[in-house]
């Protein structure tokens, strides 16, 4: 990345500032800023060896970029209990590839080590920052609560809920959070000022709740919280380890997932509020199909047989940064890389391959998401 180029990290946005779509986000740099740490192979091996199993491919592929205390709780797991937070801000019916990646996480965690999850919908947050009604983000949240229950969690393991409905059950930590943080404090880290209203200044003590055991009466006491977030969440949870000494509570450990970019380029991560830009998990084949042959991004050359002498770019090319995400087998992952780098293997072909493997990913999901009635989410709602 050019030293005079930009870009935008935030819980509201996450792009490079500038329409060149071969400049993707630097995560060195966000690293840097953030104050956290790169994750290393040390901490896969270590993680494998307590599992006694493989690790998540998130993991070898550099998906999972950086962490906070990732090191310490894995020490500390041999004799503490750890639980599971993550969320959905719920504002369209249906969730995209993007929103794939930390409950794919989540997923590999409790079936790995029967932990606890939370999973809290902040239709609050969607109705005070965007230009969404409440009905129309609680309509939202219904839907992606099932949507987020289609993954596979276990109902027995799992609790679900939203703001909205259940907030009031751990007021008493949000109170002592939002005492904690000051006006100034919060217009720094969040970006507040004198437009902002203040239902939006109040709302970042409710998303640090949760990282606290003692915000859920069913959890053990002392428990330590392990959030693995899109790293654009990372503000509310370094304000949730600042806090947790206030409330006598382990401070929250953190990995971090590198954002999915959208169709059309590595510049910005994939959003909602594009339909050209996203795969959604209510796309069908046809659709997938046709979004990926003609919004891509190619990192291929720009006639065949420049193509076939010089190779392809797969640092730019959307159909292999998807296949980095999608794609299970990591040898054909590999195969893939150096056909494509060495011009044997074609942007159409890229793209077909990046089309098959989309397309299974969606119809699977979309097989488990039928069977998911209000009976089922009923089953997630309730307190374990």
């Amino acid at each position: 990345m050019d030293k005079d180029t930009f870009q935008n990290i935030t819980p509201w946005e996450a792009q490079v500032n500038t329409d060149n779509k071969t400049v993707s986000i630097n995560y060195n740099k966000i690293i840097s800023q953030f104050g956290c740490k790169s994750y290393t192979k040390d901490l896969t091996r270590k993680l494998e060896e307590f599992s006694k199993s493989t690790a998540h491919f998130y993991f070898s592929r550099n998906i999972v970029f950086a962490h906070r205390d990732f090191d310490i709780l894995l020490e500390k797991m041999k004799n503490k209990k750890i639980y599971l937070y993550t969320g959905r801000g719920p504002s369209s019916e249906s969730m995209h590839l993007g929103h794939v990646i930390p409950f794919q996480l989540c997923k590999y965690f409790q079936d790995t080590f029967k932990c606890p999850l939370v999973i809290q919908l902040t239709d609050d947050e969607k109705f005070l920052f965007k230009n969404q009604s409440l009905e129309e983000s609680m309509k939202y949240c219904k839907e992606n609560m099932k949507d987020i229950i289609a993954f596979g969690f276990d109902p027995d393991l799992t609790y679900i809920f939203s703001n909205v409905a259940s907030a009031h059950l751990f007021e008493k930590n949000v109170l002592k959070i939002s005492k904690s943080i000051t006006l100034n404090e919060a217009c720094k880290v969040f970006g507040f000022d004198m437009n902002s209203n203040i239902g939006m200044i109040n709302f970042p003590s409710k998303e640090i709740a949760p990282c606290y055991a003692s915000s859920f009466d069913f959890l053990q006491k002392g428990s330590m919280c392990l959030i693995p977030c899109a790293v654009d969440q990372d503000p509310y949870f370094r304000l949730a380890r600042d806090k947790a000494n206030i409330l006598k509570e382990p401070k929250p450990t953190t990995l971090y997932v590198s954002l999915l970019p959208d169709l059309k380029g590595v510049n910005k991560k994939m959003s909602a509020s594009d339909n050209t830009s996203s795969i959604f998990l209510t796309d069908t084949p046809a659709k997938i199909a046709k979004k990926i042959k003609k919004y891509a991004y190619s990192g291929g050359k720009e006639t065949l047989e420049e193509h076939r002498l010089l190779g392809g770019d797969t640092s730019i090319d959307i159909p292999y940064q998807y296949l980095r995400y999608f794609h299970t087998d990591s040898s054909e992952l590999e195969r893939i890389k150096e056909e494509y780098e060495k011009g044997n293997m074609s942007s159409g072909e890229i793209k077909n391959i990046c089309i098959e493997v989309i397309q299974r990913f969606v119809k699977e999901y979309q097989e488990r998401r039928k069977n998911v009635t209000d009976e089922v989410l009923d089953n997630f709602c309730k307190k374990l």
